[in-house]
């Protein structure tokens, strides 16, 4: 099985000491975000679980208790991106996080962490020169760490309109110039530009478009062959595995302006005033109306070694 971390939360950034508790009583609870009594208890045991995966802006919390989790295969997603306290008021400072990634790509292997530069949007402070400079930059400062930058554009979802007042979305010839401009980059330095969840159209340009956490991508991290089963689809547009995320939405603390996952600063206030480190439920703990199943889990990995292409 694979358990996914990151999708509505940050945990490396906010829950680690509560994450590390979890691996070590060996399970943990998670709401179903839209049926809140349902509740599904995953067992953390290696015997079953093939890949943790997890997204972050701040891997420091975990880095010094990185050897716990030695005994689980890992995926790691870093999001860095150029965007100031104006976008992105509590993400730690951009050169620490790179310095961070750095240190994470030594203790995993630069196959297993990958650089997230999204969402991409324009404005008059953050144009297209100020990316491709920023862009450059940081690839320069990752080459050699990482094998893969995954970028997206953003989405102009209804709580994203609320909180980005004038945000708007970025056309389709400024992708192709983009992505474009991303792709030679990239090569440059040694990384691959994959998009996320943003169709085939710019594969023309370059990019990978076949999805950022794919078996295939799993596999190459873990280079051991996958037998996948029971494990669906997130989105429609999109063919990673996203599954079975312990994450809860609406409890993350960096307070960016474009965030999916956060209805606003009030709620994710609320919400984390409820976090207690010793519960086996990110917010909160067991409730009378609870209806509790445990997860069918069974091993991917085949035993068969991979090699890498």
């Amino acid at each position: 099985m694979i358990i996914n971390t990151g999708s509505r939360t940050d945990i490396p950034a906010y829950f680690s000491d509560w994450f590390f508790r979890r691996i070590k009583e060996g399970y943990v609870c998670m709401r179903n975000p839209y049926f809140p009594a349902q509740v599904t208890r995953y067992r953390l045991d290696p015997a079953v679980v093939d890949c943790l995966v997890f997204c972050t802006k701040n891997p420091r919390p975990m880095l010094p208790r990185l050897e716990k989790l030695d005994a689980f295969g890992q995926y790691w997603f870093v999001t860095i991106t150029p965007y100031g306290k104006d976008i992105e008021p509590q993400v730690p400072d951009k050169q620490e996080v790179i310095l961070d990634f750095r240190e994470l790509s030594r203790k995993k292997g630069k196959h297993a962490v990958c650089w997230r530069y999204d969402p991409v949007f324009i404005s008059e402070t953050y144009t297209y020169e100020f990316h491709v400079d920023a862009f450059e930059r940081m690839a320069a400062a990752l080459s050699g760490y990482t094998a893969v930058c995954v970028i997206s554009f953003i989405d102009l979802y209804e709580k994203t309109l609320r909180n980005f007042v004038g945000i708007k979305s970025v056309g389709r010839e400024m992708r192709k110039k983009i992505v474009q401009s991303f792709v030679q980059t990239g090569r440059r330095h040694g990384i691959a530009i994959k998009t996320c969840a943003e169709g085939e159209e710019l594969a023309q340009y370059g990019a990978d478009t076949r999805g950022c956490l794919t078996k295939e991508v799993l596999e190459d991290a873990l280079l051991e062959s996958l037998t996948v089963r029971g494990i669906g689809r997130a989105r429609r547009a999109c063919p990673c595995l996203l599954g079975n995320d312990i994450g809860m939405y609406n409890t993350c603390g960096h307070g960016c302006l474009y965030c999916y996952a956060n209805y606003d600063s009030e709620t994710v206030a609320g919400n984390r005033k409820l976090h207690d480190p010793l519960s086996p439920f990110l917010v909160g703990g067991p409730r009378a109306e609870d209806v509790l199943r445990d997860a069918v889990q069974e091993r991917f990995r085949s035993g068969q070694i991979r090699l890498r292409l």
